[in-house]
């Protein structure tokens, strides 16, 4: 059934007030989260995932252990909150299986788990809201999670979705998007330009495929500069703050008994 918002107006503006190929506002916050060795929580728009990383860590099964590298472990959790429905998803639910499974399959590629062979790198997932673009943003979370537990990577995975109205291609899409329109989610590493990820989950005619691929792609870089400067300020601040531990440390303790 089509929505009965209208998603594009006579003056190219979406729902939400935004233009064709226009993204949503992007927050991203890489602030410790518990005893994670990376952690990160970014929001585009309304919808906000929080991705923590355990490890490389020794496996819990060693059944599950590869000799020449480490295994990815992705688990994702939805909050009941994060959508209007209030409908419970469990980890064995269909939809959470496969999402699991593409960000795994998305970033196998890209992590250097081969320096880690016999250990595992564990992702966890939390959807604390939905409003579109899900899994731009377990993706996009995933990066900047695994940047900041130091783990190697070939290059940033940056992704977004897009789809097609009539023959307008849209970026970044919501709920309302999503559910009326043929759409795609595309994930790229922009240093070497490779894609690492297409998914449609709707049929979309291949003359309008190269359009938004195309502007996604772009869209892809867009995205990167964001990540890469919230990565920069936060190593910015943590240099700082080791020059201020570092001066503190090399005070001469006669002089702080001299003070008091």
């Amino acid at each position: 059934m089509s929505s009965r918002i209208e998603i594009l107006n006579d003056g190219g503006f979406r729902s939400d007030g935004r233009k064709q190929y226009e993204l949503r506002d992007i927050s991203i916050d890489l602030s410790q989260q518990g005893s994670a060795d990376g952690s990160a929580i970014i929001t585009h728009g309304l919808t906000q995932v929080m991705v923590s990383v355990f490890g490389p860590r020794e496996a819990k099964m060693r059944s599950q252990t590869l000799h020449d590298r480490a295994v990815l472990n992705v688990e994702i959790n939805v909050a009941p909150f994060s959508t209007g429905e209030r409908r419970k998803r469990s980890r064995a639910d269909r939809r959470i299986l496969e999402l699991a499974a593409t960000i795994e399959s998305t970033f196998e590629p890209v992590v250097q788990t081969s320096l880690y062979p016999r250990s595992q790198i564990d992702i966890y997932v939390q959807v604390l809201q939905q409003d579109g673009g899900l899994l731009q943003s377990c993706i996009n979370a995933t990066t900047l999670a695994l940047v900041t537990a130091g783990v190697p990577l070939l290059d940033f995975v940056c992704a977004v979705s897009g789809g097609v109205h009539s023959t307008q291609p849209l970026l970044d899409l919501t709920t309302l998007e999503e559910n009326d329109l043929p759409n795609l989610t595309v994930a790229v590493m922009p240093r070497t330009r490779k894609v690492t990820l297409v998914t449609m989950e709707t049929r979309l005619h291949v003359d309008r495929f190269r359009d938004i691929f195309e502007l996604a792609c772009e869209a892809g870089q867009t995205i990167h500069k964001e990540m890469k400067r919230a990565v920069k300020d936060r190593t910015v601040a943590l240099v700082g703050a080791m020059d201020t531990g570092a001066k503190h440390s090399s005070v001469d303790p006669d002089v702080l008994m001299e003070d008091r």
